[in-house]
């Protein structure tokens, strides 16, 4: 019985010393300088835009905002839909250092329900090449129309 007590209490002793930190761990390290990254940068206001609920056929167009946060031409090479429903437009020109581009998606709202979709954005965005953009909301079903209440037969 003393030996499980003694192992038991080596046991706990052990683990109450690999809870203390070492010295190494604790000194602070200096903070690493932000480095810039040389070319083009993409930075998205948003990476999903949420239609909310909407009218079945209403407008399906929206727009993801973009700044070339680098210090080159930013390109983008292409942007494709998840699915034939979800059309992305990417602009044509590339964006210089600070300016705004936008890519302009247009869902085809005459699909009742809800819906996930993605836009992958290829560009030459310097570690960030390739960018997943979604979108979602519900389509709602057109409303049905009253059934007038069928006549009394007379009889």
């Amino acid at each position: 019985m003393k030996k499980i007590l003694l192992v038991a209490a080596l046991f706990y002793m052990g683990l109450a010393n690999a809870q203390t930190p070492n010295a190494k761990s604790t000194t602070a390290q200096p903070a690493q300088p932000t480095q810039s990254v040389d070319g083009p940068q993409i930075t998205f206001e948003n990476e999903t835009i949420d239609y909310g609920t909407i009218e079945h056929n209403a407008d399906g167009n929206r727009q993801f905002v973009f700044t070339n946060s680098g210090n080159k031409p930013l390109v983008i090479e292409s942007a494709q839909g998840s699915c034939g429903c979800t059309v992305p437009t990417p602009p044509k020109d590339p964006i210089q250092p600070g300016q705004k581009g936008f890519i302009s998606v247009k869902y085809a709202t005459d699909r009742v329900g809800q819906f996930t979709k993605n836009v992958t954005v290829r560009s030459n965005a310097v570690g960030n090449e390739t960018k997943v953009l979604t979108i979602k909301g519900n389509v709602l079903p057109d409303p049905q129309p009253a059934t007038p209440a069928a006549a009394p037969i007379k009889s």
